[in-house]
């Protein structure tokens, strides 16, 4: 079952910009790349440190602690000292407003 919670109105997550959601599961970062949107945990699989603040190549971030790089798109791991992927949640908008599913 779907649980679609509100993260912002779409038009203040503008390109290029991040925003971290704090939601019962955790917290999670959603990024607009581009104009694409795309949620993650904001958890570092190395070491449990958060992501959202480290430094953002393209469609990867770097974690601030130890340089792990995952992939904003699909949450996979690309360097060490990171080997799990990260995980990734479905985005939609409802009457401009960007929901995200926490039960998917």
């Amino acid at each position: 079952m779907s649980e679609w919670i509100d993260v912002a109105p779409e038009a203040q997550l503008g390109p290029d910009l991040r925003k971290v959601v704090e939601t019962e599961i955790g917290p999670i970062a959603v990024f607009n790349l581009e104009g694409k949107l795309y949620a993650i945990a904001d958890i570092c699989t190395h070491d449990g440190g958060e992501l959202a603040s480290g430094k953002r190549e393209g469609d990867q971030i770097i974690c601030p602690r130890h340089g792990a790089r995952f992939c904003i798109r699909d949450g996979r791991a690309l360097t060490p000292p990171a080997f799990e992927n990260i995980e990734t949640f479905p985005l939609r908008i409802e009457a401009g407003v960007i929901q995200m599913d926490i039960d998917n």
